[in-house]
């Protein structure tokens, strides 16, 4: 039997190339190997404000992104959070054996509340939704970028003082972390992660950037003070868009952009992101022509995950003393 993987991405903002170089890449590679579920995580989204009409529209655009981007739905169960009921009603049961505590220590936590007047109990809560989104589905695997491991060890954390109070229910999940691209950096300012929330135009190439606009992203990045790659005394500017480039064309090697100059290394590398994202955007026009299709697909994911989802869940009420219909 495979092991079984579970990961997922908010619908909201544009999904960019950290995204793909960092997440869908890394998954569209493993898939063949797992039992994959890969989720569209909306009730993560509404934990800060979004426009009704846009979420929605921002579903299904991302389930067309996920496919595009070479997540097969034969092999892998594309889902939408929100449509399976066991992924908040785990999370209550989950938030009920959670400290606080563990929860007040988060880092993504505290980042984000600096930043709001009003601060909502989901935004706290989000943690513990994470966890149960893992835990619903037993999954063993969790492909996750490093800003998310906290997250992810506060999920193994939650299911072990679970499973110490009401007996073992859930799989101890691990972490798997692709080895390249794993972290992309903002073009704007290489010291921060690449965000889907972030402002300014030039933070990030989107999958669907047009090749003139991903070519004016690049040229405009941010670099340092030196003419040239030195390979020794780079920047975070050069050094992000050398990791760019490297996981867009496996034929450009750091060697052979030691001492180019930093137009020309723009250049090199707008056409190495151009061509990688060429057939995402011919496969997403594909897939959009047809607007039935995502619903297809969408539905034929809870079908299928839909009965793990239930079991975790009565499982887990029957273990703690609730009442479950026979």
């Amino acid at each position: 039997m495979k092991a079984r993987v579970f990961s997922g991405v908010q619908p909201s903002g544009q999904l960019h190339i950290g995204n793909y170089l960092g997440a869908l890449k890394s998954w569209a590679e493993i898939q063949s190997r797992y039992e994959s579920i890969f989720c569209i995580v909306d009730l993560h989204a509404v934990t800060i404000y979004q426009n009704p009409e846009e979420l929605s529209a921002k579903i299904r655009e991302t389930a067309a992104l996920f496919i595009a981007a070479g997540i097969d739905p034969q092999q892998s169960s594309i889902i939408v959070q929100s449509s399976i009921s066991g992924h908040a009603e785990l999370a209550w049961l989950l938030t009920c054996v959670t400290p606080v505590g563990w929860l007040n220590r988060m880092t993504q936590y505290k980042a984000k509340a600096e930043k709001q007047e009003t601060v909502s109990d989901g935004l706290l809560q989000y943690p513990v939704l994470m966890a149960a989104d893992i835990l619903l589905y037993q999954a063993s695997i969790v492909p996750v970028g490093e800003d998310q491991s906290q997250h992810l060890e506060l999920a193994r954390d939650v299911a072990q003082r679970f499973n110490s109070l009401y007996g073992e229910t859930f799989v101890m999940p691990a972490t798997h972390l692709p080895t390249v691209g794993a972290r992309i950096m903002g073009l704007d300012d290489p010291t921060q992660k690449m965000s889907k929330s972030a402002p300014g135009a030039g933070h990030a190439i989107s999958l669907l950037d047009e090749p003139k606009i991903v070519q004016k992203k690049i040229v405009r990045a941010t670099t340092d003070s030196q003419p040239e790659v030195n390979l020794e005394t780079m920047g975070p500017g050069i050094a992000n868009l050398l990791t760019i480039g490297l996981a867009c064309d496996p034929s450009l090697t750091r060697e052979s952009v030691a001492g180019m100059r930093y137009g020309d290394l723009k250049k090199r590398i707008a056409e190495a992101v151009i061509a990688r994202l060429a057939p995402i955007q011919q496969r997403y026009r594909e897939i959009t022509a047809d607007p039935s299709y995502i619903d297809g697909v969408l539905r034929e994911g809870k079908a299928r995950t839909s009965p793990i989802a239930e079991d975790t869940l009565r499982t887990a009420k029957r273990a703690m003393g609730l009442y479950v219909l026979r």
